[in-house]
């Protein structure tokens, strides 16, 4: 039941941020919940045009035709998003941000109760804020936050020392479990009650 999308916002295809990302999806595997990874540290991104393409009536997606446009279709058909980055200086990969500020910004489909979690992974520091950083994209969008035991984290320099943070390893497998009960719980609540009603959206600004 249910589908997430997996981004792997490192270089590293089988790096230290893939490994976390795998010690999630293995809970949510095992709940039947299906995965599909797209793996963009690596992408030559370019960052928000600020065009205004992707507001058009007749839009196609984001101007810049890239992975971006094949993800935000995955993404409208997926239950939840799973996000992976490195900790580059206290952030996340700048591929990644770019890639996140098109995703979310030129996909014009409802993102409502889709459910949203990031890890993330660093040597030593930078994880809190790299953490608050990527959950500020769901946090905008309607979107329920998964959590666990601690905030979704691993340490570790390479793959070997990774496997040593048992306590990250663990922390990952509570955030699997605890995503695809989100994803199952929401299932069954939209098919009883459907989603919750929405207001006129609202704009102000404070500039005059």
């Amino acid at each position: 039941m249910g589908k997430v999308m997996i981004i792997n916002g490192s270089p590293h295809i089988h790096g230290c941020t893939a490994r976390a990302l795998k010690e999630v999806e293995k809970m949510l595997l095992e709940r039947n919940i299906e995965t599909e990874w797209f793996q963009v540290g690596k992408e030559s991104l370019r960052g928000c045009l600020a065009c205004g393409y992707c507001h058009q009536e007749n839009h196609k997606g984001c101007v810049l035709q890239d992975i971006v446009v094949e993800a935000s279709k995955k993404f409208e058909e997926a239950d939840g998003l799973l996000i992976g980055s490195p900790v580059y200086y206290a952030s996340a990969n700048g591929n990644l941000i770019s890639f996140l500020d098109r995703l979310f910004y030129s996909s014009r489909f409802d993102k409502t109760m889709k459910v949203g979690a990031c890890v993330v992974s660093a040597r030593r520091a930078g994880n809190t804020a790299t953490f608050d950083e990527l959950n500020k994209y769901f946090s905008i969008s309607n979107m329920p936050i998964a959590t666990s035991q601690y905030w979704n984290m691993v340490h570790g320099n390479c793959v070997e020392e990774v496997e040593q943070d048992l306590e990250g390893l663990q922390t990952m497998r509570t955030l699997g479990k605890n995503m695809a009960f989100l994803i199952e719980s929401i299932s069954l609540g939209k098919e009883k009650y459907g989603l919750p009603s929405k207001e006129k959206r609202v704009s102000t600004n404070f500039i005059h």
